[in-house]
């Protein structure tokens, strides 16, 4: 990730609704939400909650797909990990023990279909 791809994602998630949104689909794992849902969940209406998900989706963080007539959403992992990696690429000036906690945080693990961790 570049410097411009990370002010993008950061922008996108410097907002409440969309930082809502984004943790949301995180819990969700790759099964996701549908628009709807996330919409009644963060009691907000529909015309809202499309116009954050196309910011987050703009910016690379969430991918969409069709199911029947309805629209999920789902973190995309990928990208988030690498806004992380970009956040920690230098780490600590040559001192990576002192960021392992947070790496290790960072590199949890990949969610499976239930949204868990491995």
């Amino acid at each position: 990730m570049d410097e411009r791809q990370a002010l993008v994602a950061f922008g996108a998630l410097s907002q409440e609704t969309r930082l809502q949104v984004i943790r949301m689909l995180v819990v969700a794992g790759p099964s996701g939400i549908s628009a709807g849902a996330i919409a009644e969940k963060l009691d907000v209406s529909p015309s809202n909650v499309s116009f954050h998900l196309k910011e987050l989706e703009r910016a690379g963080l969430i991918t969409q797909q069709r199911e029947s007539r309805s629209i999920i959403y789902s973190a995309n992992y990928e990208a988030l990990g690498s806004l992380v990696r970009f956040l920690m690429e230098d780490c600590c000036a040559g001192h990576p023990e002192i960021c392992a906690p947070a790496a290790a945080v960072a590199a949890c693990c990949a969610p499976t279909v239930e949204g868990k961790c491995q």
